[in-house]
């Protein structure tokens, strides 16, 4: 077996745990939809206690075995095992074949021994880790990334899903616990004959909310547009949720078409051609005011999850902005923005814009990295964000 010092990051040799390289495995299937909770993910810690975790075959036939709930996790699984571990997601599905080991391992032994024991004496016994720059990776700040991180990066926010907050609805569907389906309950004891029968139920049925996203495409945030536009595209394809996108810079482009297309590459592309206001200045307030008056007021922001993605900084008068922020607020259910910013050190929200819309948002999250998108999504869903 291979020994190295760690897994090298772009910086260096950076030892990474297996736990939490597993854990950051179970993250990434949360955040494309698979149902991975706390008890799965200690299955899978457990059975991998007793196999090799630093067998690529060992940790895809555990987590497939432990964090998939239907069969509808399986093709998700596939998609975040490639994109997380390297590989292609033709590996994971080959007919019960197991995928190559192409996994590193950090051996770290508890003391140096001789090549040849003495007698009696027994080896060291290796601890054996995972060591994946995806893990690393989803805390890094996309704007200090290489290009073969971005790369990474984009094969990972590929397999992102975005579900929005649960609503009850007026419909009701049959249901274990709830109140007497009265229509049900007698055609069920017809069906026996008179004979007596348990009552049937019925709960109001539950739908996502609308999420909307504004992506600001200004200059001062260039850095980080092109994953925040491949988050939206993940978003526009990853769940049920009926998501609706719009760049904000100088001017509000609505893109929800353009990223129709299935292949992330061909939507940016597309929004590219469509928006004509790329690295350009920020007006706020002017665009929320437009989204309001043309889409908003009409209904796409009631009762919605909106969320901003952008760093505050705005060109225009922050009373305006200020002003729609609180327009806003009442027409939809939940406004949070996401500022990459934020996780820097020191950061305060001292800029106009910021300062003018932070008493309008009722969630304040940072958008810099993968772990942040994950926590993003989180509060979309519902979580709370403190």
């Amino acid at each position: 077996m291979e020994r190295e010092a760690g897994a090298a990051d772009h910086a260096g040799s950076v030892a990474v745990d297996a736990p939490a390289v597993l854990v950051g495995f179970a993250r990434a299937l949360r955040a494309a939809g698979v149902d991975a909770g706390p008890d799965r993910v200690q299955a899978f810690l457990g059975a991998l206690d007793v196999l090799r975790p630093g067998m690529r075959s060992d940790v895809y036939w555990s987590g497939r075995l432990t964090l998939c709930g239907s069969r509808d996790d399986l093709e998700r699984y596939d998609r975040v095992f490639a994109a997380y571990f390297g590989g292609t997601a033709a590996e994971g599905r080959a007919a019960r074949g197991a995928p190559p080991p192409r996994l590193r391992v950090t051996v770290r032994e508890a003391a140096p021994t001789p090549r040849t024991p003495l007698e009696g004496e027994r080896d060291a016994e290796p601890t054996a880790a995972l060591a994946s720059s995806a893990e690393v990776l989803r805390h890094r700040d996309f704007a200090g990334l290489t290009e073969a991180e971005r790369g990474q990066l984009r094969r990972l926010l590929a397999v992102f899903a975005l579900r929005g907050e649960p609503r009850r609805t007026a419909r009701l569907r049959p249901a274990r616990r709830g109140v007497v389906d009265p229509r049900r309950t007698v055609r069920e004891v017809l069906r026996r004959g008179g004979e007596p029968a348990l009552p049937r139920l019925r709960a109001r049925a539950e739908r996502p909310r609308r999420v909307v996203l504004l992506v600001d495409v200004s200059g001062s945030m260039a850095a980080y547009a092109d994953a925040l536009l491949r988050f939206a595209h993940a978003a526009s394809h990853g769940g049920r949720v009926r998501t609706e996108v719009f760049t904000i810079g100088t001017r509000l482009t609505r893109v929800t078409r353009e990223l129709t297309h299935r292949d992330p590459d061909t939507a940016l592309a597309a929004v590219a051609a469509a928006v004509p206001d790329w690295r350009g200045g920020t007006r706020l307030g002017e665009l929320l005011r437009a989204f309001l008056d043309r889409w908003g007021q009409r209904g796409m922001a009631r009762g919605a999850v909106v969320v901003v993605l952008s760093d505050g900084w705005e060109r225009g008068d922050p009373e305006l902005l200020a002003a729609q922020m609180r327009r806003l607020h009442r027409l939809a259910h939940r406004v949070i923005w996401a500022n990459p910013r934020k996780a820097r050190p020191g950061y305060a929200p001292l800029a106009a814009g910021m300062a003018a819309a932070l008493p309008s948002v009722d969630s304040f999250v940072e958008g810099h990295s993968l772990a942040a998108l994950e926590r993003l999504a989180a509060v979309v869903r519902g979580a709370d964000d403190a």
